[in-house]
């Protein structure tokens, strides 16, 4: 299954489930109540899939990069967190700021939470995740480390359109077979299996809840992994995996 949000001619954001061509709005997100008459695809723009609280992203999750930068591994996520007005989805045109200096591309794979979840273990966290989205989430590598005593995290990472998600959230997914690949001009910049994780989307979920409650639509970025590099004014740049789809922005130059 596959959900999506969407805007209409009529400029109606709806959330629905995708069957075919169409789309079958409900009352909200994971919700099995039908809220109005089935959507043509074709007479809507798709959305971000979702419109989370919070957008957390984790730093050093795989255990190829961790390698490669001889850092240590993990026992809790180690993460920061993306304002909502970062979030952008499928055909977004993302402005590179002047100030953002270096900007790069990372691709990832992305949990979207579908109950409530609060100090869970790590079967009520399995079963609080919704879907899997696919994840551009793009850094600005001057800010990050433009301060030698405190890591920007939040402003690298926050500016207008630094969180791309999409195209849909898809259930029933198993995230060890999944692989996240990274297109920059049709040219594949990554590919890395999701099973390299360190920690895994129900461990990661158990541990966030024990530090704040997560919401139905929150998003969870999982890390990416080697082959992040940096993007220019007219780039577009895709994040595909395989049963999620591909979420496709174009980088722009500020005016």
């Amino acid at each position: 299954m596959a959900w999506a949000r969407i805007r209409t001619a009529d400029e109606e954001t709806v959330t629905g489930i995708i069957q075919g061509d169409m789309l079958l709005p409900r009352a909200s997100l994971g919700s099995t109540i039908p809220a109005g008459a089935p959507i043509p695809l074709k007479d809507a723009a798709l959305l971000a899939p979702c419109t989370p609280s919070k957008f957390i992203g984790l730093w050093n999750n795989y255990h190829a990069s961790a390698e490669r930068n001889g850092w240590a591994i993990p026992t809790h996520p180690l993460f920061f967190l993306k304002p909502a007005s970062s979030i952008v989805g499928e055909g977004a045109e993302v402005v590179l700021p002047p100030s953002a200096g270096r900007v790069v591309f990372e691709g990832e794979l992305g949990i979207v939470i579908g109950s409530p979840c609060k100090a869970a273990s790590v079967e009520e966290a399995e079963a609080a995740i919704l879907g899997y989205t696919c994840v551009n989430d793009l850094t600005s590598l001057d800010i990050l480390n433009a301060d030698p005593a405190f890591p920007h995290w939040t402003r690298a990472k926050g500016f207008d359109g630094f969180g791309v998600i999409g195209p849909v959230i898809a259930t029933g997914l198993d995230w060890r077979q999944l692989t996240v690949r990274t297109l920059v001009n049709g040219r594949e910049r990554q590919s890395y299996p999701a099973a390299d994780m360190i920690l895994s989307p129900p461990e990661i979920v158990r541990l966030l809840s024990q530090d704040m409650r997560l919401m139905p639509g929150d998003v969870i970025a999982v890390g990416t992994s080697i082959g992040a590099r940096p993007v220019k004014g007219g780039d577009v740049v895709s994040v595909s995996i395989d049963g999620i789809g591909a979420v496709t922005v174009t980088m722009r130059d500020a005016a």
